[in-house]
């Protein structure tokens, strides 16, 4: 690819520690690297990128793969400390003052004398976050931005609570941030105290939760009231609806500037990618880009071909994908063209270029994983036009199929113990600090996940999981785009839950005798809310009850011999907390009561998921 990108021609000069006035006159630390040549920074006014990080300005790779990198190619590269974090002033409430201090930030970039009030940002996860809220302000002088991996549409539904539960890697992210916080960098006691805390030690569903001022996180009080509110503040109510949790409801005040969105099939914010997509390219010129990639959650990633066990092929990278040959030149061309002008090509790349899972050989590959395989593929919008969003009905004795369900069939039965949830085997999970690994895996009990206990079964064999499942495909299906299910349900219990999971089943072949059952999409709904997400609602024990269940968005090809499956299990932890079955208040619910769960499958209660097939790539 022949492109014209800025070359790395420029010394670097470095302006330490500047302390930017917020509004609320607190001052966070900031780190400018400027372009120079021989040791002189030079005199023309340049375009500016700003990342604010909870994770320090000053982490060596961040140094060298933003400031110094893109420094080096005639940028301002401004790194900022988050409130309350490292360096900076004030008091660290996670995702809190996001939109007003990145506003603040940008307007005090234009006003140095070495900007030309061309200004992007650029950041993963929380610095993603940081983007899409400081963009819902507003901001007059936001040029574009590169979000990779994060941003919240509704962080209640997805990414931090989920349909009414709660997603556990908050809790591991709270242990991990307390660690290096401001004040156990200031006291070597609570520093020390902090660094013996494994957190799986607190995921023993028998030993009960954390208890709010008992927990080890009160040694760093403002850690432990962002997670305990995140944890029981579980109504959709105005501490969800705020900027910085809940773009969907700032859409319209986005300035309409180039975006680019990318994600990854196996991170844990695929969902409020997909939908971010959505909201802002049916509302903006944009451009808006889309780019889904088989990856699990990072900036790095995006130069790996594999998720978890599985290969996808030497062109499932971002160098794979043609479009540059690396994360950072993939920025490059970007902001080359939006903020230098620089003919990079970068709007010749389609609105949507995603990466179909599937089609792969399904031996091992010469390092041990499942070969997936897939390709690249551009799209013009997403969800695809052409879909034909398709309903597969569960079915009596567990098959899957297009048929309407009979009249009168009485429903699937399990028994879910809260005090034995089904372990998380893989999926769309970040920080979770080796409590649980992202990616896809064989739906296979083993040593080295949480919760997994000899002699280490498929969880399909678990009397807790209802498996539905196609007959063996006679023909390829593409599956690719947002995925809904819709389940009629009753159980004993006041409150409980209901997990969906759908699998890529492999035939048994001589690498793997048993098949491989891969995860491609999951979800759980807690059933309090089948009425509402702001006015909850107890069970009628036993009474049938319709719960509308949206899952991860994907995309993978179903390969003849292949079956379609779908797991059914009131559990998948620790990715998601465990509901007692008790019907006390979220989070400080203390009684685990057994519930008996019924899934129906019959004419009046046609149980389904809806598919989104596409049907160029079935035959």
């Amino acid at each position: 690819m022949n492109l014209h990108l800025s070359e790395s021609k420029y010394d670097v000069i470095l302006e330490k520690d500047i302390m930017v006035r917020m509004r609320d006159g607190t001052y966070l630390a900031t780190d400018i690297y400027r372009p120079a040549i021989g040791g002189t920074v030079i005199d023309d006014k340049l375009p500016s990128i700003l990342q604010s990080t909870p994770y320090n300005k000053e982490d060596p790779i961040r140094i060298k793969q933003l400031g110094k990198w893109f420094s080096r190619r005639g940028y301002n590269v401004i790194i900022q400390d988050f409130r309350g974090r490292f360096k900076s002033e004030g008091i660290f409430y996670k995702y809190s003052n996001m939109g007003e201090d990145g506003y603040d930030t940008i307007e005090w970039i234009t006003k140095q004398k070495w900007s030309n009030k061309k200004i992007g940002t650029i950041g993963t996860s929380f610095m993603a976050h940081f983007q899409i809220a400081l963009a819902c302000m507003n901001p007059p002088h936001l040029s574009t931005m590169i979000v990779n991996q994060g941003g919240f549409s509704n962080a209640f539904l997805s990414s931090c609570r989920h349909m009414g539960a709660f997603e556990l890697r908050q809790m591991t992210w709270a242990f991990s941030a307390a660690k290096n916080s401001r004040e156990a960098n200031a006291n070597p006691r609570i520093k020390a105290a902090l660094e013996e805390i494994d957190p799986a030690n607190y995921l023993d569903p028998e030993l009960g939760n954390l208890k709010e001022g008992q927990s080890p996180l009160r040694l760093v009080p403002s850690y432990e009231k962002f997670y305990f509110d995140m944890l029981t503040k579980a109504v959709y109510d105005d501490y969800w609806k705020k900027i910085g949790l809940c773009a969907q409801k700032y859409y319209d005040e986005i300035p309409d500037i180039p975006i680019l969105l990318l994600g990854g099939w196996y991170d844990s914010y695929t969902r409020a990618i997909s939908d971010i997509y959505i909201g802002l390219s049916t509302r903006k010129n944009g451009p808006i880009r889309l780019i889904f990639g088989p990856w699990v959650h990072g900036w790095e990633t995006l130069n790996l071909t594999y998720s978890g066990e599985v290969e996808f092929g030497r062109k499932a990278s971002i160098d794979g994908s043609g479009l540059a040959m690396s994360p950072n030149y993939l920025a490059l061309r970007w902001f080359d063209y939006f903020l230098k002008d620089t003919d990079t090509s970068i709007d010749t790349i389609p609105p949507v270029k995603l990466f179909v899972m599937g089609g792969g050989t399904g031996q091992k590959s010469i390092d041990g994983k499942l070969h997936h395989g897939g390709v690249w593929r551009n799209e013009h919008e997403w969800p695809l036009s052409r879909t034909h969003f398709t309903k597969y009905y569960l079915q009596k004795g567990g098959d899957l199929s297009l048929s309407l369900p009979k009249k009168g069939i009485p429903p699937s039965t399990y028994t879910f113990d809260p005090r034995k949830p089904v372990p998380t085997l893989g999926g769309n999970i970040s920080a979770a600090m080796g409590t649980m690994m992202p990616g896809a895996y064989d739906q296979v009990e083993r040593p080295n996940f949480l919760g997994c206990k000899p002699p280490y079964m498929p969880l399909s064999s678990r009397n807790d999981v209802l498996v539905f499942q196609t007959s063996e495909l006679t023909k390829n299906i593409e599956v690719t785009g947002p995925i809904e299910a819709k389940l009629w349900i009753s159980s004993s219990a006041r409150d409980t839950d209901f997990t969906l999971k759908l699998i890529d089943q492999y035939p048994s072949n001589d690498d793997y005798p048993n098949g491989f059952a891969m995860n491609l999409s999951d979800t759980i709904f807690r059933a309090r809310f089948h009425n509402s997400w702001s006015e909850p609602e107890l069970l009628e024990s036993n009474k049938i009850y319709r719960l509308d269940m949206v899952s991860y968005p994907t995309s993978n090809l179903f390969k003849v011999g292949h079956r379609i499956r779908v797991d059914i299990s009131s559990s998948n932890y620790p990715r998601f907390d465990i509901n007692p079955n008790s019907g006390e208040s979220l989070g400080r619910g203390r009684k685990l009561r057994i519930a008996h769960q019924g899934v129906y499958h019959d004419a009046e209660h046609p149980s389904h998921i809806i598919l989104p097939i596409i049907p160029s790539a079935v035959g």
